[in-house]
């Protein structure tokens, strides 16, 4: 793939017959990479609606069974929203189809950094196919098994009848009528190894006899195999990718990337009282949030990951860099700093992160994959994710501690241990509002704090809230990327590098 600074494209070539040929159908397994001139824009952008896709495609997959209307209905809007392919569409798609190919291509360069970013980007892509080639014709799903060189030899109408009671009793979930209307497939046992283990389907002489409703189970197993060599490939060849300037901000973003409010500017600014901090904190804030606030009030400290998470959450809900020296002098002073230490050293690493010193930049409150993904924390530390970053027993203690019931921490842990950590955070949010579906994702502790008092107040803060929250952290993306030509890091990462700096500065931890 080449990649070119403007957004012009060659349309003749694009649009030539011989190009729609790359895309013969609407489900696709990747495997070949896109090789025409992309714009720097279009590239980030394509990569963007497909991360957004994903992760619908990972919060339905949990919410909803995937095989029901709500969850089909639900993923085919956001399909449609998103123009991807979802359905076998008209020949008109090249669009869709294009989008959907090249976007894949870009998200696999950027989650094949790590073994955690691989297994998530492997399972949600499987979740996304899945439903794909269960939503199109028999027809159609035929002619892309054939395209993929996975066309199996159909059962005989003779054969099936011959071997009507053995495939009736072998293969769970179909009556006699069905098992004479369903057509079935011979599989090599290697393609059918999870049907097999199930005990779903009838083995005869090495071979499996697969009822089409099945077929998908083969196509996934394949799918996986294919893309999981595919994503060790691509992480093998990061060394040279990464050398280019333009790429490498904008696969780091993407692969930590947070899609929304950014939350660096608030209309409440000033309305939050440092003494309803304490009732906040118990009310409306996500666990690692009170987390950070419990270790404070106990400890008068802390080190510098937690100060700076939990310093520019505050940030984000309301308090103003006055309210903010207040507070955490206040604590600093009852513990072993006194308050000429604190004022010589502390109180420039507030100023500075409200954009009063050093370069003037004004962070922004992390959002939930950043705290997921960077700076875990260590012997000492509060800051990170508690469902990440916590050992599954102490979270557990800390769930009973806060009056979680036993089913809900099941629940939780169950997320926790499938690596759905913003999920468990969701699901946290719903026992301890009682509300049994939130009807959007969480993605950022001041959302949670904004959805919060949103419910606790009946709705009259939301609409304040997020209509003031600044630019969207897409726009942010954006513009970082492009303006980071002249360094291979993102602002972001130079930010935080500097305020990382800020530790070794002031001794004092």
């Amino acid at each position: 793939m080449e990649f070119s600074s403007g957004r012009g494209r060659l349309k003749q070539a694009r649009l030539a017959g011989d190009r729609r040929d790359l895309y013969p159908h609407s489900l696709q397994f990747y495997l070949e990479p896109p090789t025409e001139n992309i714009s720097l824009v279009e590239f980030e952008s394509f990569a963007i609606d497909r991360l957004k896709l994903l992760k619908v495609v990972e919060n339905l997959g949990v919410s909803y069974v995937r095989s029901s209307d709500s969850y089909r209905t639900k993923l085919e809007f956001e399909l449609r929203k998103l123009k991807f392919p979802y359905k076998a569409l008209a020949e008109d798609d090249y669009e869709a189809r294009r989008k959907d190919h090249i976007s894949h291509f870009i998200l696999r360069l950027a989650y094949c950094q790590s073994e955690d970013l691989r297994r998530w980007f492997l399972q949600q892509e499987m979740d996304l196919l899945r439903y794909r080639f269960n939503e199109v014709t028999d027809n159609l799903r035929q002619k892309f098994l054939e395209h993929v060189n996975l066309s199996f030899e159909a059962v005989s109408e003779d054969l099936k009848n011959e071997l009507a009671n053995e495939l009736y009793t072998s293969t769970p979930g179909l009556s006699m009528a069905k098992v004479k209307e369903q057509m079935f497939y011979k599989v090599g046992l290697a393609d059918a190894v999870d049907l097999f283990r199930a005990r779903r389907v009838f083995i005869k002489d090495g071979f499996a006899y697969v009822p089409f409703k099945e077929i998908d189970v083969i196509v996934l197993n394949n799918y996986r195999t294919k893309l999981s060599k595919a994503l060790a490939l691509t992480a093998r060849s990061l060394p040279s990718i990464q050398s280019d300037e333009r790429l490498q901000p904008l696969l780091n973003h993407l692969s930590h990337s947070y899609i929304g409010p950014d939350y660096s500017v608030q209309k409440n600014t000033g309305k939050i009282s440092l003494e309803q901090i304490d009732t906040l904190s118990v009310k409306s804030f996500p666990l690692c949030m009170r987390q950070l606030h419990k270790a404070l009030r106990d400890n008068h400290h802390l080190r510098h990951g937690g100060r700076m998470q939990y310093g520019l959450f505050l940030k984000g809900i309301g308090l103003t860099l006055e309210q903010a020296l207040e507070f955490w002098k206040k604590e600093f002073i009852r513990g072993k700093v006194d308050a000429d230490k604190f004022d010589k050293g502390y109180a420039y690493s507030i100023r500075h992160s409200y954009g009063k010193e050093g370069r003037r930049t004004d962070y922004t409150p992390y959002s939930c994959m950043k705290i997921i993904m960077s700076n875990p924390p260590s012997q000492g530390d509060y800051h990170g994710c508690p469902f990440r970053h916590s050992d599954p027993e102490l979270l557990k203690q800390k769930l009973q501690s806060y009056k979680i019931p036993p089913s809900g921490i099941t629940q939780i842990l169950e997320l926790v241990k499938g690596m759905h950590y913003q999920l468990a955070c969701q699901k946290y949010f719903e026992l301890t509002h009682d509300v049994d579906n939130l009807g959007f994702s969480l993605n950022h502790p001041n959302q949670y704090f904004t959805e919060s008092q949103r419910l606790l107040s009946g709705g009259r803060e939301l609409k304040k809230e997020l209509s003031n929250s600044g630019n969207s952290q897409q726009k942010s993306n954006s513009q970082e990327s492009m303006n980071s030509n002249s360094t291979p890091t993102s602002s972001n990462t130079t930010a935080d590098a500097e305020l990382e700096g800020l530790e070794a500065y002031f001794t004092e931890d």
